[in-house]
């Protein structure tokens, strides 16, 4: 089952264009900053980052008593805490409590405390901090034989400042996440702050802002500075996508989005703004509730395609006003599938038929394309099952990977525990990607079969006759362009694990005698318990590729219920997708290494001074760099001046074409520029036209 390659268009099943347009040639995602998205709130507001300014709010810090300080005599209770841990342990404590005492409210490290396997005398020890030294936190943490534990023994949020958020109480337990080995600089969870004003809303709402990294990767780092494990944050699309290449940490982007954090007081967000690279926190406000998945309506996309050849203007002009006008074919995107050479959809159909043991070898085994070191360590746990060295030198963004190795580890041959030790919403993203894989050749088929032109009888469409409180709640996980730090795929921004629909309908004669409905409304179903199928020939597909790949559609081949379709409800997806707002122009440059469009960031430098100053700051790391000229048209027609950026009028002039529209959420800004190329989207594909 090994390939050579990452999956193609042809094989995900992405075959179709919804016109007969001529394309041409451009290069996407040369740079990061030539994919820029803003993400469109449920109430139709764009998030952007327009301000580093504090909420008028005030949030009062009620008095708590006090607790003895880092600095006073704890002579007394170091020789307690001798009898109780040994000279060791005490001697790490003193050291502790002299790096507190001599930097304040610096970042301190903790201390890990001797291997303890007495639960009884772990919690004796608690106990003891909880009593004598207030002002610190513990928590237990995993050794790196992945077997015994630890306290882990921490500054507080309380006397002495430092990181965290305990407010001198026990941290939460905390399990090792992915991995065996303990790391003293791991993010402490907290539920925030304990002394907060009642008059204030609970949950601090901000704008992040990032160039280049995903949203799990930049949450990570804010978390980690805060004392918060990334999970603390709330978004509206699910930035915690898991798993793409090992090659790369995302598709290159620029990205601005909605979080809240529980009961974190603005000043101390803001103030990591200085230290934060490729990532920026701003408008903040306190509300009453926090984000939860689902309150997105979709992103707002402004893309960049350099080097754009066409045999004239006029080509690139029907092209662009074709997409506008015409849509696209709304494909799940090949970043659904993975760009590595095992598609995840594989693995999801192993986890169908109940091979526990495939599934884990296709996640686990060396593949081609990726990082020569991964694959080295791939190979030698393939050959010598050595699953400690596996643990110590795997990369952390292999979050699938690590969490299997560290079930086997205590549970040696048990894989479907194994399985199940992967997060949730990276382990049911495999199923969902075989749903998605039969849905993009249900959807050819029915393009290639049918037409697009017009809606045929058995078509699926949503029901504008029924009334409107009927409903169907669908258990499905959407995607877009986006990414996060793990082995396998991308579980893109806008997951809505129960998002409502209308009921659908198969459209009969009379319905077509009506003339009420359109291309427009039909639909293709995710398959489920709750998904009708099409009433004609486009039903057959689906059942026909799911028994070539020994899949049953309507019976559960094994008793877990996560990993079968008969147990998921299912959903439905528009064939067809228009953009929303769209514009386009043409511009040209002659530095390949500059920015043509702008960011919020570019924007905000041209006014508040605290902006500029952190422009300023970042320039260093090639970041953030101006455009001269980023004005968009202000209707859907495109405007055909050639607009100049870059350096010297001797060098030779490039020509680019700028989009900018918004999708739905779960739409791939990806397939719209395929139907404007008429080329393919893969990250292989990209690569030669960039050489």
């Amino acid at each position: 089952m090994a390939r050579s390659s990452s999956l193609s268009e042809a094989e995900a099943g992405i075959s179709c264009f919804a016109s007969s347009l001529p394309g041409f040639r451009g290069v996407l995602k040369h740079r990061y900053s030539d994919f820029i998205v803003h993400e469109v709130a449920r109430d139709g507001t764009l998030v952007q980052l327009t301000s580093f300014d504090l909420p008028t709010e005030c949030v009062d810090v009620k008095e708590e008593k006090a607790a003895p300080s880092a600095d006073a005599d704890h002579s007394q209770a170091l020789e307690s805490f001798r009898a109780l841990c040994g000279d060791a342990d005490c001697e790490a404590l003193r050291g502790l409590l002299e790096r507190v005492a001599a930097r304040g409210d610096s970042d301190v490290s903790p201390v890990i405390l001797s291997p303890d396997a007495d639960k009884a005398h772990r919690s004796e020890v608690h106990n003891f901090f909880k009593k004598n030294f207030k002002f610190l936190v513990t928590d237990t943490v995993e050794h790196s034989d992945g077997v015994q534990r630890c306290i882990r023994v921490r500054l507080g949020s309380g006397a002495g400042g430092g990181r965290g958020g305990g407010g001198g109480g026990r941290g939460r337990k905390r399990k090792n996440m992915g991995g065996s080995d303990w790391r003293d600089d791991r993010p402490f969870d907290s539920r925030g702050s304990s002394n907060w004003s009642d008059h204030v809303g609970k949950f601090l709402r901000f704008h992040l802002y990032k160039e280049n990294k995903d949203t799990q990767e930049a949450l990570g780092v804010i978390g980690k500075m805060l004392g918060l494990q990334p999970r603390s944050f709330g978004f509206a699309g699910t930035k915690d996508k898991r798993a793409v290449t090992s090659q790369q940490a995302c598709i290159p982007q620029v990205y601005n989005s909605a979080v809240t954090v529980f009961k974190v007081q603005a000043n101390r967000l803001a103030a990591l703004n200085n230290r934060l690279f490729g990532i920026k926190v701003g408008n903040f406000c306190y509300v009453k509730e926090g984000l939860v998945l689902g309150q997105l309506m979709g992103n707002r996309f402004t893309i960049t395609l350099r080097g754009v050849i066409a045999e004239s203007k006029d080509v690139i002009k029907a092209a662009a006003d074709g997409l506008g006008k015409n849509g696209f074919i709304n494909y799940y995107g090949l970043q659904r599938f993975g760009s590595g050479s095992v598609p995840t959809h594989l693995v999801g159909a192993a986890l169908l038929r109940g091979e526990w043991k495939a599934a884990v070898n296709l996640i686990l085994d060396p593949r081609e394309g990726e990082r020569d070191d991964i694959n080295e360590l791939r190979k030698h746990y393939k050959e010598h099952g050595d699953i400690d060295k596996a643990l110590r030198n795997f990369p952390r963004h292999l979050v699938a990977e690590r969490a299997i190795l560290q079930c086997l580890k205590k549970c040696p041959g048990n894989y479907l525990q194994a399985l199940k030790g992967i997060p949730r919403t990276l382990r049911m993203m495999y199923v969902h990607s075989y749903q998605s894989y039969l849905w993009n050749h249900a959807t050819s088929m029915r393009v290639e079969k049918y037409g697009i032109s017009q809606v045929v009888e058995g078509d699926l469409v949503y029901n504008k006759e029924g009334p409107p409180e009927e409903s169907t709640s669908v258990d499905i996980t959407e995607t877009d362009d986006g990414h996060t730090n793990s082995s396998e795929i991308d579980l893109c921004s806008e997951a809505q694990p129960e998002e409502t629909i209308q009921s659908v309908k198969i459209v009969d004669s009379g319905d077509l005698l009506k003339g009420m409905y359109t291309f427009d409304d039909v639909v293709l179903p995710l398959p489920g318990s709750q998904a009708i199928f099409p009433g004609n020939a486009v039903a057959e597909i689906y059942h026909g590729m799911a028994k070539k790949d020994g899949i049953s559609l309507t019976e559960n081949a094994h008793g877990v219920k996560e990993f079968s379709i008969t147990s998921m409800k299912g959903g439905y997806r528009r064939v067809f997708q228009r953009p929303i707002d769209f514009q386009w122009e043409l511009v040209t440059y002659t530095d390949e290494s500059s920015s043509l469009a702008e960011t919020d960031l570019d924007v905000l430098s041209r006014t508040p001074k605290e902006a500029n100053e952190l422009v300023t700051s970042n320039q260093s790391q090639d970041k953030l760099e101006k455009a001269s000229d980023t004005s968009m048209p202000t209707n859907g027609s495109g405007s055909l001046e050639n607009k100049p950026t870059g350096s010297p009028d001797t060098a030779p002039r490039k020509l680019a074409i700028r989009l900018a529209f918004t999708l739905p959420a779960s739409c791939y800004a990806t397939m719209a520029i395929r139907e404007l190329l008429k080329t393919s989207t893969s990250v292989a594909y990209q690569k030669t036209l960039s050489c």
